[in-house]
């Protein structure tokens, strides 16, 4: 038995309301709470994916191409299939997932524990250049590909995680707050980490982007051997402590957490069917209108986040500026995504997601038509900060609340909590492909020209629309969709009441099978 790094609370073992005395099953039940030490155990399981997901984001292409010296052909085969081999995995993963079996560590646990020292070699390897030149691009598409493997392995076990922790769902929000909060700094640790390590890797820019073969072709002929080796071993250096911080961060997770079982799920005799599981899930409506809503509106945040460098850098003429701007609007969202947390607890999610997303929307107006203008743009960093702090929390605390409303509607299909997170992490994923899709062929016609000091007026109105205008109404079409999402602060509570009547019964009336037909039918 796994040594606890935090002590459970009473009563949230998976049997232990099965072996309590029939006296004490009548009392009123005690409100079950998960202690800030679980909280806090299981936010920092966070953090892997969203540490590694932000260096590989901002600086995998500049690595294979400056340094790795991969061919940009095979650099952009090697970001292209290792995105689409990342949405793909998620279902897969899921479908795994479903099909396991509860062990002494869980259901999910083993798979987290299981991936993360793999994972970490994976990661490790992606920043190492073989002796090979030949052999490169496939080197760095089967690591990039074997890590976007385990690494899902690792976080969509962990987002479903969020259903057994606890079956409060105020504690269950509670979590997600906290988790939110470690991941959004996850983003700022794998930006700040990288960022310093191997800020000399920067390549500078070309005055004639016409010659820029020629400018290339001296470029690397004037460099030093040592000084590309330097730059090699930086990267090495940030994937170590990168590496270090999963490690470190999966074992406060495996300690810290304990994986909590439904008693009604115990009477389940046998385990639903993947595809029929999927089935049911994609037919269960406040799941598909959550999933378009948020589609949209990750789709905005993420065209402006594959776009905030170039447009810093090219419209706005901030070259230098583009970490601290980022760091601005992250640690924005950091501060504010507590003020979040109350504000759904006080007012309802469907209330947050209207003034949290849409907060956004004045300030890119604002991006729009101002002029460039530093002052002005770090405080539209900082507002936009809090907005993204909303687009953060709001779906991880909104999909429990769809899970225990299809539970509720299909009392006896159990197991498909991966398959709900999987999908939407899958369509999330996907949105990203689109956006960087979208991006790179408007880029193109515009006329975009390859590490050039200046671009062409229509590149930076390509940028300014991308930032700006896109994003505007792919967030209120997503708000419209949301008008459509029906779990709001009332059904959320005739929910509540209704699952913990059924978790009583589950309690109270042990595990024969004629108890599995009246737990069906108080429903």
């Amino acid at each position: 038995m796994k040594e606890q790094l935090c002590p459970q609370p009473a009563g949230l073992g998976p049997y232990s309301s099965l072996e309590s005395s029939p006296s004490r099953q009548k009392e009123p039940k005690k409100k079950q709470q998960l202690s800030i030490c679980n909280k806090l155990c299981y936010a920092v399981g966070g953090a892997p994916y969203q540490v590694t997901g932000c260096a590989l984001g901002f600086f995998l292409q500049i690595y294979l191409l400056d340094v790795a010296q991969v061919e940009p052909f095979f650099a952009s085969i090697i970001l292209f299939v290792g995105r689409a081999w990342d949405a793909f995995t998620d279902p897969l993963v899921g479908f795994c997932i479903s099909k396991s079996s509860w062990t002494r560590l869980g259901r999910l646990m083993p798979w987290i524990i299981f991936s993360t020292p793999l994972a970490i070699i994976a990661y490790f390897l992606i920043w190492f250049v073989p002796d090979f030149p030949r052999g490169q691009a496939l080197w760095y598409l089967l690591f990039y590909c074997l890590f976007e493997t385990l690494v899902t392995c690792f976080h969509v076990p962990y987002s479903a995680l969020t259903m057994f922790i606890s079956t409060e769902q105020s504690e269950r929000d509670s979590a997600t707050a906290y988790r939110m909060t470690v991941e959004v700094l996850g983003t700022v640790l794998g930006t700040a980490i990288q960022g310093q390590i191997v800020g000399q890797a920067d390549t500078p820019c070309l005055q004639d982007p016409s010659d820029s073969a020629l400018a290339m072709e001296g470029a690397n002929h004037t460099q030093s051997t040592t000084s590309l080796k330097e730059t090699q071993n930086a990267y090495l250096l940030a994937a170590g402590v990168i590496a270090s911080i999963y490690v470190i961060c999966a074992v406060i997770l495996t300690l810290g957490v304990r994986e909590q079982r439904e008693p009604y799920e115990t009477q389940q005799a046998e385990p639903m069917s993947f595809f029929r599981g999927l089935r049911l899930v994609m037919s269960h409506g406040p799941y598909v209108k959550l999933i378009a809503g948020f589609l949209f509106t990750s789709l905005a945040f993420m065209l402006v986040e594959g776009n905030f460098a170039l447009f810093c850098t090219y419209t706005l003429g901030f070259r230098n500026e583009f970490q601290n701007l980022l760091l601005a609007i992250m640690l924005s969202a950091t501060f504010t995504i507590p003020i979040w947390q109350w504000f759904l607890t006080r007012f309802g999610k469907k209330t947050a997601v209207y003034v949290g997303i849409s907060s956004a929307v004045p300030f890119l107006i604002l991006v729009a038509f101002m002029e460039s203008n530093l002052i002005v743009t770090y405080v539209v960093a900082v507002a936009a900060g809090i907005s993204v702090a909303a687009a953060f929390l709001l779906p991880w605390s909104m999909l429990p609340d769809v899970i225990d409303d299809f539970h509720l509607k299909q009392p006896q299909s159990h197991g498909t909590e991966p398959i709900f997170f999987s999908f939407y992490v899958f369509f999330t994923k996907f949105a990203s492909g689109v956006s960087l899709g979208i991006s790179t062929l408007s880029l193109d016609f515009a006329g975009y020209q390859t590490r050039g000091c200046s671009q062409p007026a229509r590149v930076k109105f390509t940028l300014k629309l991308l930032v700006t205008i896109a994003p505007i109404v792919l967030i209120l079409l997503g708000l419209l969709l949301f008008k459509l999402y029906p779990i709001d602060e009332e059904k959320r509570r005739q929910n509540k009441k209704a699952l913990q009547a059924l978790r009583e019964e589950a309690s109270s009336s042990g595990c024969s099978d004629t108890d599995s037909t009246e737990l069906a039918s108080i429903l």
